[in-house]
């Protein structure tokens, strides 16, 4: 595995920018789930983050698609990258707390390692493998062993986890069919491609028109998760890409938890659990170890390697 881009302060600013930035979207996801149906809170996000995008789209020159083929790698991307994962997640945090779904969403690299190993992308080295296990591992201290397997919590766990596998095969189409095009022309057209299809299920499911006027807590909620934690969060996780690499933006996902975390404690009122907090130094160490950084940290001559 090859050594990781160092960082300075400006990579780590962004870093702990985004991570405040995702982590709020299961803040505000959680209060917005309250009293409006995942499906919509989905529709919501994806719609006006996407017009929020647009103008930058259109300034920095690019132009939509002109016919249904050129769509299709964005209609697939869109599907699997936010219709999927934020309505499983979404739906997620109606049985369990914001802390603890964003916990699970920290499970997502090592869904993606193990996606891409599948399909034949990247080799499923040492390293990964150990990854991997300490993340099973840190799930099931998450459920905890203090009660009966099944239940509202063991719902919401399972359809957290389906989220971030929904990420892993993201990024496996990502890689296929997106490779070369503009990181902003791919956000925003997965954003629109994203709204067209979960606006038919909407409006068949939800019937958001017969709803009522949710409070203006959760608009603003709802307002806040499509412009800052989806568009603006886009923008800075693009930067941090082209700064720093994949490899240091997905450590975004060891910052994630602890905003959710903290949100949700002083906002909402939910209890952080032992288990909670062991549970999410697992999957951290987990995600190190497919990273390397822990291999490094401990010199090379310890390295483990393939």
């Amino acid at each position: 595995m090859d050594m990781p881009k160092t960082m300075d302060r400006q990579d780590w600013g962004l870093l702990i920018l985004l991570s405040i930035l995702w982590g709020g979207t299961y803040f505000f996801a959680g209060v917005a789930v309250k009293e409006v149906p995942p499906l919509t809170v989905v529709l919501v996000r994806v719609l006006l983050a996407a017009i929020l995008l647009l103008p930058l789209f259109w300034y920095f020159g690019h132009s939509l698609p002109r016919t249904f083929s050129s769509w299709l790698p964005f209609v697939g991307m869109g599907l699997l990258n936010n219709v999927l994962p934020f309505g499983l997640i979404f739906a997620g945090q109606t049985q369990i707390t914001v802390g603890l779904s964003s916990i699970i969403n920290a499970m997502t690299p090592l869904f993606t390692v193990l996606v891409m190993a599948v399909f034949l992308e990247e080799r499923l080295t040492v390293n990964r493998v150990i990854g991997v296990l300490l993340g099973v591992v840190g799930v099931a201290v998450l459920r905890g062993f203090d009660g009966p397997i099944s239940g509202n919590q063991t719902l919401g766990i399972i359809l957290c986890m389906a989220g971030a596998l929904s990420y892993g095969f993201a990024a496996l189409w990502g890689r296929r069919f997106l490779a070369g095009i503009p990181a902003l022309k791919s956000a925003t057209c997965q954003l629109i491609s994203s709204t067209v299809i979960i606006a038919v299920v909407v409006a068949i499911i939800d019937k958001p028109w017969a709803l009522p006027i949710p409070s203006v807590e959760v608009i603003f909620s709802l307002l806040a998760l499509a412009a800052f934690g989806t568009a603006v969060a886009y923008i800075v996780f693009f930067r941090i890409l082209v700064r720093a690499g994949a490899s240091n933006a997905m450590l975004v996902t060891l910052l994630i938890p602890v905003t959710a975390l903290v949100l949700g404690n002083i906002f909402l009122d939910e209890a952080v659990q032992a288990k909670e907090i062991i549970g999410a130094f697992i999957i951290g160490a987990g995600l190190l170890f497919i990273d390397g950084r822990v291999i490094h940290w401990l010199g090379g001559k310890y390295r483990i390697t393939d």
